[in-house]
């Protein structure tokens, strides 16, 4: 708990800094509709706090933080924790739909490949798994976009109102994540498999499914759960690109949004939330190793 508090404090102190040395002025780029003189910018840099000095704005923004003041939008003036709630779900959303078929593909394809290696039925789980980490996801996006939407006219290309706008999506981002897992559980699988209590599970003449099931697929799951949690993290924030391809609403376009026009809080907010997101994450993860593999308890 406190390396995971140390990690959110330095990822705070990190935006902090990397958004006031982005190009622009956040006042300018509010009033660069309007035609404001330069007196009305500099009132409004006054408004917002952006000419104290570096130090007083970096204590101001941090102890608003450890409130839960994660402060007022520069442009729609909404509390920013609001603005995130709202585009809070469709996000998680795609997240956990990605990590299921993330999931659901790499266990299987790693599986498979562990009891048939050496065969073309290796060759090709693993030439899948490859295939999904290789292909961007723009890229693959589209195409499916191309079949699916615009040949077949089978499923929505845009929009997130039902679970149909969710399928393509989904596979897009769980491909790239399944990629990893599907090679570690083929390495993972092999190598216990080679292990003396199998053998002597075989020969005690315990059936495959039980020898497989049973006791080489748990100590195999124990780093591939690691990694679960890892592409956890990695698919929740890997929903900026696939939200902006098919049009669905989210905290990536939000943050994307906000960068473009220097909303400074909003980008902070987000990524404060990614953060932690991730910290909580990797604990659950730690947990769940621990109810695996019980020589860590002792």
């Amino acid at each position: 708990m406190i390396t995971a508090l140390a990690v959110l404090w330095g990822v705070a102190t990190m935006v902090f800094l990397l958004l006031r040395v982005l190009p622009g002025d956040p006042a300018e780029t509010i009033l660069a509709g309007s035609g404001a003189s330069p007196e009305a910018i500099v009132q409004a840099r006054q408004q917002l706090g952006l000419d104290d000095p570096l130090l007083a704005q970096y204590g101001r923004y941090l102890l608003n933080t450890l409130r839960g003041d994660l402060g007022r939008s520069l442009f729609s003036n909404r509390p920013v924790t609001l603005t995130i709630t709202e585009q809070l779900p469709a996000t998680l959303q795609l997240a956990a739909a990605a990590l299921l078929v993330a999931v659901i593909v790499g266990l299987s394809l790693g599986i498979l490949a562990a009891l048939r290696a050496g065969t073309w039925v290796d060759r090709l789980a693993m030439g899948v798994a490859v295939l999904g980490v290789s292909v961007p996801v723009f890229w693959s996006g589209l195409l499916l976009i191309w079949v699916f939407s615009v040949g077949l006219n089978w499923l929505p290309a845009t929009g997130a109102d039902d679970w149909r706008h969710l399928i393509m999506p989904s596979l897009v981002l769980g491909l790239v994540g399944a990629g990893p897992i599907a090679r570690l559980v083929r390495a993972s699988l092999l190598d216990v498999l080679r292990a003396d209590y199998i053998t002597i599970a075989r020969a005690k003449g315990l059936p495959e499914p039980a020898v497989i099931g049973r006791h080489a697929l748990r100590n195999a799951l124990i780093p591939t759960v690691t990694l679960i949690g890892l592409q956890a993290g990695f698919l929740l924030g890997g929903t900026v690109i696939t939200e902006a391809v098919f049009a669905r609403p989210g905290l990536g376009r939000l943050v994307v949004e906000a960068i473009l026009w220097k909303d400074l809080p909003v980008v902070q907010g987000v990524v404060l939330l990614t953060a932690a997101t991730y910290v909580v994450i990797n604990l659950l993860v730690d947990l769940a190793t621990l109810a695996l593999d019980p020589r860590l308890r002792q």
